[in-house]
Protein backbone atom coordinates (compact mmCIF):
# COMPACT_ATOMS: atom_id res chain seq x y z
CA UNK A 1 0.00 0.00 0.00
CA UNK A 2 1.41 3.18 -0.79
CA UNK A 3 1.85 5.67 1.87
CA UNK A 4 3.84 9.01 1.52
CA UNK A 5 6.58 9.61 4.14
CA UNK A 6 7.92 13.45 4.92
CA UNK A 7 10.91 14.10 7.01
CA UNK A 8 13.22 17.12 7.85
CA UNK A 9 10.76 18.32 10.65
CA UNK A 10 12.28 19.69 13.99
CA UNK A 11 12.88 22.66 15.95
CA UNK A 12 14.61 26.42 15.02
CA UNK A 13 14.61 29.47 16.04
CA UNK A 14 13.02 32.38 14.63
CA UNK A 15 14.98 33.34 11.44
CA UNK A 16 16.24 30.26 10.76
CA UNK A 17 15.64 27.43 7.69
CA UNK A 18 14.62 23.83 7.40
CA UNK A 19 13.92 21.70 4.39
CA UNK A 20 10.89 19.14 4.63
CA UNK A 21 10.94 16.57 2.16
CA UNK A 22 8.22 13.83 1.23
CA UNK A 23 8.19 11.16 -1.09
CA UNK A 24 5.83 7.91 -1.41
CA UNK A 25 7.25 4.13 -0.60
CA UNK A 26 5.39 1.66 -2.17
CA UNK A 27 5.40 0.95 -5.73
CA UNK A 28 3.56 3.94 -7.81
CA UNK A 29 2.82 4.80 -11.66
CA UNK A 30 2.74 8.57 -11.61
CA UNK A 31 2.17 11.47 -9.35
CA UNK A 32 0.37 14.66 -10.33
CA UNK A 33 0.35 17.57 -8.11
CA UNK A 34 2.06 17.64 -5.03
CA UNK A 35 1.55 19.61 -2.04
CA UNK A 36 2.43 21.21 1.53
CA UNK A 37 -0.27 21.55 4.32
CA UNK A 38 -0.12 22.40 8.26
CA UNK A 39 -1.63 22.26 11.05
CA UNK A 40 -1.09 24.58 14.01
CA UNK A 41 -2.70 23.44 17.19
CA UNK A 42 -6.58 24.47 17.91
CA UNK A 43 -6.50 25.42 14.18
CA UNK A 44 -7.84 24.13 10.82
CA UNK A 45 -5.58 22.97 8.31
CA UNK A 46 -4.33 25.31 6.21
CA UNK A 47 -2.67 25.16 2.25
CA UNK A 48 0.77 26.18 2.21
CA UNK A 49 2.12 25.31 -1.04
CA UNK A 50 1.47 23.12 -4.40
CA UNK A 51 3.38 21.94 -7.59
CA UNK A 52 2.28 20.69 -11.13
CA UNK A 53 4.14 17.74 -12.61
CA UNK A 54 5.32 20.46 -14.84
CA UNK A 55 6.65 22.77 -12.14
CA UNK A 56 4.24 25.54 -11.65
CA UNK A 57 3.94 26.90 -8.07
CA UNK A 58 1.24 28.14 -6.00
CA UNK A 59 1.75 29.65 -2.69
CA UNK A 60 -0.23 30.84 0.80
CA UNK A 61 0.17 34.43 1.45
CA UNK A 62 1.68 33.50 4.32
CA UNK A 63 4.47 32.09 3.35
CA UNK A 64 5.31 33.90 -0.32
CA UNK A 65 8.49 35.34 -0.56
CA UNK A 66 10.25 32.81 2.42
CA UNK A 67 9.00 29.32 1.60
CA UNK A 68 10.15 27.31 -2.00
CA UNK A 69 8.36 24.22 -2.71
CA UNK A 70 9.90 22.15 -5.25
CA UNK A 71 9.84 18.57 -6.74
CA UNK A 72 12.33 15.75 -8.54
CA UNK A 73 10.11 13.93 -10.89
CA UNK A 74 13.03 10.99 -11.42
CA UNK A 75 12.65 10.50 -7.37
CA UNK A 76 9.10 11.41 -6.96
CA UNK A 77 10.15 13.26 -4.16
CA UNK A 78 8.70 17.21 -3.17
CA UNK A 79 10.52 19.39 -0.85
CA UNK A 80 9.69 22.38 1.12
CA UNK A 81 12.49 24.98 1.82
CA UNK A 82 11.32 27.23 4.69
CA UNK A 83 13.26 30.39 5.70
CA UNK A 84 13.16 33.31 7.95
CA UNK A 85 11.02 31.00 9.79
CA UNK A 86 8.35 33.25 12.49
CA UNK A 87 6.79 31.48 15.32
CA UNK A 88 3.51 31.75 13.55
CA UNK A 89 5.10 28.62 11.38
CA UNK A 90 4.96 25.99 14.00
CA UNK A 91 3.16 23.38 13.38
CA UNK A 92 2.49 19.80 12.08
CA UNK A 93 3.26 19.87 8.17
CA UNK A 94 1.62 17.67 5.89
CA UNK A 95 2.48 16.29 2.22
CA UNK A 96 -0.10 15.85 -0.07
CA UNK A 97 -0.18 14.19 -3.49
CA UNK A 98 -2.38 12.51 -6.25
CA UNK A 99 -1.05 9.41 -7.10
CA UNK A 100 -1.72 6.84 -9.83
CA UNK A 101 -0.87 3.49 -8.57
CA UNK A 102 -1.29 1.73 -11.46
CA UNK A 103 -1.75 2.74 -15.13
CA UNK A 104 -5.63 2.25 -15.42
CA UNK A 105 -6.10 3.50 -11.64
CA UNK A 106 -7.74 6.81 -10.95
CA UNK A 107 -6.04 9.67 -9.42
CA UNK A 108 -6.37 9.04 -5.60
CA UNK A 109 -5.65 12.09 -2.62
CA UNK A 110 -2.74 10.85 -0.47
CA UNK A 111 -1.93 12.28 2.54
CA UNK A 112 1.60 11.79 4.77
CA UNK A 113 1.21 11.80 8.44
CA UNK A 114 3.08 14.79 8.85
CA UNK A 115 6.07 16.08 10.52
CA UNK A 116 6.06 18.83 13.63
CA UNK A 117 8.08 21.89 13.04
CA UNK A 118 9.01 24.14 15.94
CA UNK A 119 9.89 27.86 15.41
CA UNK A 120 11.05 29.32 18.96
CA UNK A 121 13.86 30.83 20.52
Amino acid sequence: QVQLVESGGGLVQPGGSLRLSCAPSGSIFSINTMGWYRQAPGKQREFVASITRGGSTNYADSVKGRFIISRDNGKNTVYLQMNSLKTEDTAVYYCNAFIRVTVVAANVDYWGRGTQVTVSS
